[in-house]
């Protein structure tokens, strides 16, 4: 879906996918709520989100039983690349600089100029060599804008926008990705125009643009890419958490549905993690308890797991899938017993 430029930027800016999430994750949505303004827009604040840098990247085990989790989300130039090679070696450098949440290192080839960088509205004239195929990124000279569009979709497109918010204009760099061992990306950044950082953004544009990347992720989410709803999510959080307490109440939606999302990626620890934000504002939030239920029970936490489950069911004693997932759990629990009681009698007998 093509994301309509946001006027007030102007020139800145759990085993495996199941057929039964694909048929009923529609119906299950909830309608969209309307962002509440918040007086005031201070800087942003580092807190415990329990959000992902690349939410595809998880390597715990796919926890089970698929439709039940996530039965609803919450709401709803002619210049060539050769010749750029061919700068003067006055201004070829070696540096070498690790983006902060490690998900890739980026190698310096032609240092840029100025000490300005693009920021979130920033339309970019850029050069690109080496993008993987299905990356949705263009080879040769593009336009892409920063916190905007589709191409950001996914991980790719991700791990592009960070490097063009660390380069200068005129700047060649290569993204190598840890473990990767396909060749490394190339950019040349041409040029780009004035964007703002986040905490420059009023209110207003802040929510309108967390509106969007939320109804982005919710569609990524009922095409089956759990992975980019789940960047798209995260990006919303960012933007809101960024707003005074306790900030709207749509972030409680956003935790929920990034739970949802993480689950499906194998990442329990990390839904975990949101299901909590949830439960800070709503307690008796019914797909929170079973999302983390469910987390917990991946995480090998059962009386956690437990709980939680019977949190759900004594609201809800008709919850399918709350039941079935009690159920598991019970006889998980039984099986541990057993075989605690069999060391025992080893150890004593």
């Amino acid at each position: 879906m093509e994301t309509p430029p946001v006027s007030p930027l102007g020139e800145k800016d759990i085993s495996h996918p199941q057929r039964q999430w694909e048929r009923n994750s529609q119906e299950n949505l909830d309608s969209t709520t309307q962002f509440r303004q918040q007086p005031g827009d201070p800087p942003a604040a580092a807190s415990e989100q329990g959000l992902s840098p690349d939410p595809a990247s998880g390597n715990a085990e796919t926890p089970h039983n698929t439709e039940n989790l996530v039965a609803g989300l919450e709401g709803d130039s002619d210049r060539s690349h050769e010749s750029a090679r061919e700068i003067p070696g006055s201004r070829q450098a070696s540096d070498v600089w690790y983006c902060p949440d490690g998900s890739f290192v980026k190698k310096i080839i032609i240092r840029g100029h100025g000490s300005d960088k693009p920021k979130l509205g920033s339309r970019c004239r850029v050069l690109a060599f080496g993008c993987p195929f299905g990356s949705e990124l263009p080879e040769g000279w593009t336009e892409l804008t920063v916190g905007i569009g589709p191409w950001r979709d996914e991980s790719w497109g991700e791990l592009v926008e960070k490097c063009l918010e660390s380069m200068c204009q005129g700047e060649e760099a290569e993204l190598q990705l840890p473990g990767h061992s396909g060749p490394p990306v190339r950019l040349t950044l041409d040029s780009f125009t004035q964007g703002r950082d986040s905490w420059e953004l009023e209110t207003s544009e802040k929510e309108a643009l967390a509106r969007e990347e939320r109804a982005r992720g919710t569609e990524l989410f009922r095409a089956g890419n759990a992975a980019g709803a789940a960047r798209c999510y995260g990006r919303a959080l960012r933007l809101l958490l960024t707003l005074p307490p306790p900030g709207p109440p749509e972030r409680t939606v956003l935790h929920a549905n990034l739970a949802a999302c993480q689950l499906l990626l194998g990442q329990p620890q990390l839904a975990a993690q949101n299901c909590d934000r949830v439960l800070e504002r709503e307690p008796g939030h019914l797909k929170a308890l079973y999302r983390r239920g469910v987390a917990q029970a991946a995480l090998g936490n059962l009386e956690k797991a437990t709980a939680d489950l019977k949190k759900v069911l004594a609201v809800d004693p008709k919850n399918r899938a709350a039941q079935e997932e009690l159920g598991k759990v019970v006889i998980e629990r039984k099986r541990q017993d057993a075989g605690l009681a069999q060391g025992l009698r080893k150890m004593f007998g």
